[in-house]
């Protein structure tokens, strides 16, 4: 009964009209709204009316959540699902945001951070992903990140990367799949490539991918991601495998979307 109800609360909510200044907002601070085909934009749409009526939202450190911070994060955590069968982030409930960088208490194993350095007490973190917890952002990240897609640092990409890669119960750099010939490909390509940034990094070499995947397989998934949606072109001819991996996991093809677009422009 409990799953009737909420699922028809869920298609009542996807057929409300979206109102125009949260579109306003989305066009502003999504730079991958404008090469979503007319389909994805409305889906994306329905699916953010769900998820900012079911998570619960909270400003800390003085931070007063309004409607650019809920809707530029529910467009970002929304369009990693787009293509995925879900359930709009079940084991996400809450969202904390605070205004700029944070500095957290000591936290326990299970935590995946994004640091500036090794995970240690009283770093400044710009976002957290808690395995059976919030998700805790930093909105000047966030803006920033969701504006600048060229430079693929997207904080609210990485943590619910974190999220989907959660899923299964572990944070370990694999999210859940159908079969097992595409979980096959998933390893081999990913562990693969893992390894191939952790070798880099240890000798210093500049490197496409963030060096703070190479902290370990959850952080590798989470940065992956992150370039797979804010730099899809330039992820596809660096890591070739590795977009194709990602791009049969998401059901999405980012670069495709870009260069689809720019002919359109053209």
């Amino acid at each position: 009964m409990f799953h009737w109800i909420r699922d028809h609360r869920r298609a009542e909510t996807r057929k409300l009209p979206f109102p125009p200044e949260w579109e306003a907002i989305v066009r502003a601070n999504m730079a991958h709204f404008s090469v979503l085909d007319d389909a994805e934009r409305d889906e994306l749409r329905a699916m953010m009316q769900v998820f900012l009526d079911e998570k619960l939202w909270e400003g800390c450190g003085g931070l007063d959540i309004t409607d650019e911070i809920r809707v530029t994060i529910a467009a970002e955590a929304c369009l990693l699902q787009l293509g995925l069968p879900h359930d709009y982030y079940s084991n996400v409930e809450s969202i904390l945001v605070y205004p700029s960088t944070v500095v957290l208490p000591e936290h326990h194993p299970g935590v995946f951070e994004r640091v500036a350095g090794p995970v240690s007490a009283n770093i400044p973190i710009l976002g957290q992903a808690c395995v059976q917890g919030p998700v805790i952002l930093v909105w000047d990240a966030v803006l920033h990140g969701a504006r600048h897609p060229e430079q693929g640092h997207n904080v609210v990409y990485h943590e619910f990367a974190h999220k989907l890669d959660m899923l299964d119960g572990a944070a370990d750099g694999t999210p859940l799949f159908a079969g097992r010939d595409q979980l096959a490909e998933w390893v081999a390509v990913c562990s693969r490539e893992f390894l191939r940034l952790r070798e880099l990094a240890e000798k210093g070499h500049k490197t496409f991918l963030d060096a703070y995947g190479a902290t370990n397989e959850a952080e590798f998934f989470a940065v992956a991601t992150e370039e797979f949606f804010d730099r899809p072109v330039a992820l596809r001819q660096h890591a070739p495998d590795l977009y194709h991996v990602l791009t049969a996991y998401y059901r999405q093809d980012p670069a495709e979307r870009v260069n689809s677009s720019r002919s359109e422009n053209e």
